[in-house]
């Protein structure tokens, strides 16, 4: 063993690795996984002026991005790509070999989806990094190897640190490194969160690395956001938890809403707005509503708790968030039986987890729907943007409107479950010509500011409105000794 080899081996175990000579910066990417995080990845990249290149095993994501069509419909991404194939900066392979081969860093966003007992799989990840290692073997000069798949505490050094050494055939250290990078980004909006994160988070043994990366940031991101560096299981805890706490916050607030619905005159947006002023909470995802969905929240919420329990640990907060968020969907679905007439017809206006994306996974207005038919109701639904996938969810148990106009035709209730400004704005004149009585569920109040007429009836979630009942109970509750 050479002078200073023993130094350096502890200094990998302490994860204080020395940098050694100054090497020029990175300036060649590879991105494995053409999804719908990896294909803005890499359109983004490529934009900023890294040569990048795309592998996926789907042909057709390989075929779309190395043709500059977005393989999904993310806003902005078409013309990052426009850009990155006019400059000749982005280029897809079906070998993984061969994207290594032609990148000093490769970003790995591979599923990695959620087991029966709530835990994450390594099991993409794992194949990923065992071909990149693999590859590694006859590639000289330094690369890092950047996980940004989410995977639960522990599975970077017990996991996938084991798969690329054994790859590699050589230990990360000064040439080779393992680099945990997650992103906090929503679909839908995956290209302003990416270029305008809140922060970079940076997962790292080998600080060399972490530089390298931290460097290729500060030429990707607008905001110049703070990259917020730690050891790994730091950054594996910090990622999970950060989606849990968000969770946690939008449970509070649709608890709130279900308390300000039994109070004549509350109105759950002024609380959360007097709530978000404080600096310790901050208004972002506090508003009552539907919940959250798609699929990244629930799972997230779900494997934290799993992993606690592994851990041999309590995790009641984000069981209860989920326990929650989970109960909104009967509560909507009960204000609307105890308004639906014998043989009425419900619409259901929205079915995405979100506006603007196609995503239905864990998404409200699509499960109200279905609750609704299995009570054998007659309901008819629409979304801008989800038709098709809902449809392989909700198949013939509904009916299927071609618009807004057309849902609402012959219902007598209609479920507005959308935060969608756009959709309000349409609806807006159509409410307005209601001549034949409707009950409208506004979930997330969207048409607060409607003018209505008396044929159209809003019930908003959130908000209390005088009522006997409830103003006798609470007259009882406190009433004078």
């Amino acid at each position: 063993m050479g002078e200073g080899a023993g130094d350096d081996a502890a200094a990998r175990r302490t994860g204080a690795v020395r940098t050694g000579d100054a090497h020029p910066p990175i300036e060649r990417l590879s991105v494995v996984g053409l999804g719908k995080l990896g294909a803005c990845m890499a359109a983004c990249f490529a934009a900023k002026g890294f040569r990048v290149t795309g592998v996926d095993v789907d042909p057709a994501l390989v075929g779309a991005l190395g043709a500059g069509r977005a393989p999904v419909p993310e806003p902005g991404l078409q013309t990052l790509l426009d850009r990155a194939h006019a400059a000749g900066r982005l280029r897809t392979v079906h070998a993984d070999a061969a994207a290594v081969a032609d990148s000093d860093a490769t970003f790995v966003i591979v599923p990695s989806p959620t087991l029966a007992d709530g835990r994450f799989s390594l099991e993409h990840v794992r194949a990923a990094v065992r071909t990149i290692g693999a590859a590694l073997r006859a590639k000289r000069g330094r690369h890092v190897v950047v996980v940004t798949s989410t995977v639960l505490p522990g599975s970077v050094e017990f996991g996938l640190l084991p798969v690329l050494e054994e790859a590699a055939g050589r230990p990360c250290g000064d040439d080779l490194a393992l680099v945990y990078n997650p992103e906090f980004i929503a679909l839908g909006s995956v290209v302003h969160d990416f270029l305008h994160p809140d922060l970079v988070l940076v997962g790292e043994r080998e600080r060399w690395a972490g530089d390298a990366i931290a460097a290729v940031y500060a030429r990707v991101c607008e905001n110049a956001p703070e990259v917020v560096r730690m050891s790994w299981a730091s950054a594996e805890v910090a990622k999970i938890a950060l989606n849990s706490f968000v969770t946690t916050k939008i449970s509070f607030a649709n608890m709130l809403a279900e308390l300000c619905e039994e109070l004549p005159g509350a109105d759950v947006d002024d609380v959360c707005r007097a709530l978000g002023r404080d600096t310790r909470i901050g208004p972002r995802c506090l508003r009552g509503g539907l919940g959250y969905g798609g699929p990244c929240f629930p799972r997230d919420s779900v494997a934290l708790a799993s992993f606690a329990r592994i851990l041999g640990r309590p995790a009641p907060i984000p069981q209860a968030a989920d326990a929650v968020n989970d109960g909104v969907v009967a509560r909507v679905v009960a204000q609307v039986v105890r308004r639906l007439p014998r043989d009425g017809r419900v619409a259901v206006l929205g079915l995405a987890y979100k506006p603007g994306t196609p995503i239905v996974e864990r998404a409200h207005g699509l499960a109200i729907a279905r609750a609704l038919a299995d009570r054998r109701a007659d309901v008819v639904v629409w979304d801008c943007m989800a038709q098709d996938a809902a449809r392989a969810v909700l198949g013939d148990a509904v009916e299927w409107a071609a618009s807004p106009a057309e849902a609402l035709r012959d219902a007598d209730v209609a479920v507005v479950a959308a935060a969608d400004a756009r959709l309000a704005d349409a609806l807006g004149p159509l409410l307005a010509a209601r001549t034949r009585p409707l009950v409208v569920v506004d979930c997330w109040r969207v048409l607060a500011r409607a003018a209505l007429p008396r044929a159209v009836t809003r019930v908003a979630l959130g908000v209390g409105v005088a009522a006997e009942a409830r103003a006798a109970r609470l007259r009882a509750m406190w009433a004078a000794p």
